[in-house]
């Protein structure tokens, strides 16, 4: 963050300073966790569902905090004054968004610092990861931890840019309609990538139409010089076309897209494709990234460059040194002859039928394969038929053996069980610890098992168990 001093910080919260020099200068805020907390940060204490920040005030004090911004006063112990100077504001968040656009907003007056924002029901983590990757061979770069994505997490990532900075990536999520113009207001894009439109957490947004009108305000909040960036494959993408102030670049497989990928072939290695790019020579990529539908992503990634000025040997050399996507995202585990591919970071009928695909592409005739799938969470009233619909590709796909884990996917098992063409293949447990131990007497040798499900179904741990076990 830039030295802004406590006057400043109250003036653009529209908060009151409360203890503290007005001309003491403070640079940084790294997280809203109060244990996260490094000397001389700020903590801002926010509201939450389970528990409120205000109760941390005294442990991010502890760990060095030189200013808190509160939503009422709070007092040391013994009821004397804080130990540290406090703002007081209406709102903590809405402080949060306004401390950051200021932010953003003296750094780009310098002249050098590009914004790119990225949304879309699925893809957006590796996406960004891609291009931080890409940016960070060019110059100075910021992008999110982890999926900071909402209205904590990517003003925080703003609030991470400094004078030196050259390139903003940011990971711009939504669950409503108005959540994206929220942080677009923030930053001003200069480039705005939309990888899909799905059905993630659609029982939010209220159905498919709304998801699109949703990420379409990416798109909408790009200046003329901006540069749209849009699945050439999606019909639903390629309709925000019409609503680019600007220039629009297409990514895909199919011939129209403007940057493409063919000659696609994966394995466990990865995934190798021909990547074509306008004005250049088409190039053989070695993506260490598992999966088809990460090529994608890839590809996204490649637009960008482009739109950026970047050569395409940087680009290639970007794509090229990323050996995952992210934590528990298609992570290729395991050892002693079993593969684990841990993919439950988060599950949506497009994510879940792209890493069963997967799993079956990159076997061979030797290999046994086991899909460990839990509940795709927010789809509302299409949650029924969308784990029905799974249930009949893993049949078709003639996977091996079904494992289901949790109540939430039991109608996943149920579906499978009644396509008729299997004979016991597909068991269920309730708990994580029972599918453990089933597994852990199943898998031999020559095993390739896929592990997916939604966040909140934490079948992450679980691959992490089993790919452990076999290390």
């Amino acid at each position: 963050m830039i030295d802004l001093t406590l006057a400043e910080i109250a003036h653009i919260v529209g908060g009151t300073l409360m203890g503290g020099d007005a001309s003491t200068v403070v640079s940084g805020l790294t997280d809203t966790d109060s244990r996260l907390i490094a000397p001389g940060d700020i903590f801002v204490a926010k509201p939450g569902e389970e528990t409120d920040g205000h109760l941390f005030v005294p442990a991010a004090v502890a760990n060095g905090a030189a200013l808190v911004i509160v939503e009422q006063e709070v007092v040391g112990e013994g009821d004397l004054p804080l130990a540290v100077p406090q703002i007081v504001v209406r709102d903590t968040v809405v402080a949060l968004g306004a401390l950051a656009k200021e932010v953003v907003a003296r750094v780009r007056a310098l002249g050098g610092l590009r914004v790119v924002g990225i949304t879309g029901s699925n893809g957006k983590t590796t996406t960004k990861n891609l291009v931080a990757a890409m940016c960070g061979r060019a110059g100075i770069t910021v992008s999110p931890r982890d999926s900071f994505n909402n209205e904590v997490g990517a003003p925080l990532t703003m609030l991470k840019v400094t004078q030196d900075t050259e390139f903003l990536i940011l990971e711009l999520g939504a669950s409503g309609i108005g959540h994206i113009s929220l942080l677009t207001d923030m930053v001003h894009p200069d480039i705005a990538v939309v990888l899909m439109v799905g059905l993630a957490h659609a029982g939010e947004f209220g159905g498919v139409e709304a998801t699109v009108t949703a990420k379409s305000e990416l798109v909408t909040a790009l200046p003329p010089t901006g540069i749209a960036i849009l699945n050439a494959d999606d019909a639903r993408v390629m309709s925000m076309r019409s609503r680019a102030p600007g220039a629009v670049v297409t990514f895909g497989f199919s011939a129209r897209a403007q940057v493409r990928a063919t000659d696609v072939e994966a394995s466990l290695a990865g995934t190798s494709f021909v990547l074509h790019v306008p004005d250049s020579e088409p190039v053989g990529v070695h993506f260490q990234v598992l999966g088809e539908h990460h090529v994608m992503n890839a590809l996204a990634a490649a637009a960008v460059g482009r739109a950026l000025g970047f050569s395409t040997a940087l680009i290639v050399d970007a794509l090229e040194s990323v050996q995952r996507a992210e934590h528990w995202r298609m992570e290729v585990m395991g050892g002693n002859g079993v593969t684990v591919i841990n993919d439950a970071y988060n599950a949506s009928p497009d994510s879940m039928a792209a890493a069963l695909k997967t799993l079956v592409l990159v076997a061979g005739p030797h290999n046994r394969t086991i899909a460990v799938l839990g509940e795709m969470a927010e789809l509302g009233e299409f949650s029924g038929e969308e784990h029905d619909r799974i249930a009949l590709l893993i049949v078709r796909l003639n996977i091996d053996e079904l494992v289901v884990v949790g109540a939430g996917a039991r109608r996943l098992h149920i579906s499978a069980i009644n396509e008729g063409s299997w004979d016991g293949e597909s068991k269920f447990f309730e708990t994580q610890d029972e599918a453990y131990d089933y597994l852990s007497g199943l898998l031999a040798v020559d095993d390739i098992v896929l592990v997916k499900s939604s966040n909140a179904a934490n079948l992450r741990f679980l691959g992490d168990r089993i790919g452990e076990l076999y290390a």
